[in-house]
């Protein structure tokens, strides 16, 4: 579960000027939630937030099940985002490194056995229909097979949340809704998703409950 009660954020170089606002909402676990608004409205900052990149200034919030403030000691915040998947909409990926690489980066940070790691990347890169781009370099990848490396490295430790900022801004409609179709199956299979997104094209073809922010403040909030 996500419980934000009278949450307030700001960043540390604009002190005295909160870029959330009175942020109150709960989402169940295995819910799905838009993050809708228009650009500059805090949607970036409200998903850095959720994956514990930032830290409320004031308020209450609690990320499955553990209450996350300013006070919550480093190793708990650590363990907890373990929990939580993030997708960039740039992809964030080392082109340096191979498809396998890139995925498997978060297991060997945990220092999971390479064994375990091969057995895992390999199952979810089939799974999202790269089984047979392993050892390609990322870069030499499509806009969709990087946003879709992007989605295996970010489920690949299992999260129970996954986060997505913008994650088809970039994308041809087909590849789009490829990707959708995979944030589908991950919320049917209990896993929490929340989309930031400015396509409405998205929205509409899959109606789900959304948080909509202007200028810091939620101003709407459609729950299950």
């Amino acid at each position: 579960m996500i419980c934000l009660q009278n949450v307030y954020w700001q960043r540390e170089r604009r002190r005295g000027h909160s870029v959330l606002h009175n942020i109150t909402f709960t989402i169940r676990q295995g819910g799905f939630r838009w993050l809708l608004g228009p650009s500059g409205a805090g949607k970036s900052s409200l998903l850095a937030l959720l994956n514990l990149e930032s830290l409320p200034l004031t308020g209450q919030m609690n990320i499955l099940g553990k209450s996350v403030s300013n006070t919550t000691p480093r190793s708990a915040l650590v363990r907890l985002r373990h929990r939580i998947g993030m997708v960039h909409q740039d992809y964030n990926l080392i082109h340096d490194l191979s498809v396998f690489d890139n995925v498997a980066l978060p297991l060997r940070l945990q220092k999971r056995p390479e064994d375990e790691i091969s057995e895992e990347v390999k199952a979810i890169l089939s799974w999202v229909g790269l089984g047979a781009h392993t050892g390609m370099p990322s870069a030499s990848l499509s806009g969709g097979e990087q946003q879709r490396t992007a989605l295996a490295r970010a489920i690949v430790h299992r999260p129970e949340i996954i986060l997505a900022d913008e994650p088809t801004n970039a994308l041809e409609e087909s590849q789009a809704y490829r990707l959708l179709d995979l944030f589908d199956e991950l919320n049917t299979m209990g896993t929490t998703v929340i989309i930031a997104t400015h396509n409405e094209a998205l929205v509409r073809r899959m109606p789900r409950p959304s948080l909509y922010l202007e200028n810091g403040h939620l101003t709407c909030e459609g729950g299950e």
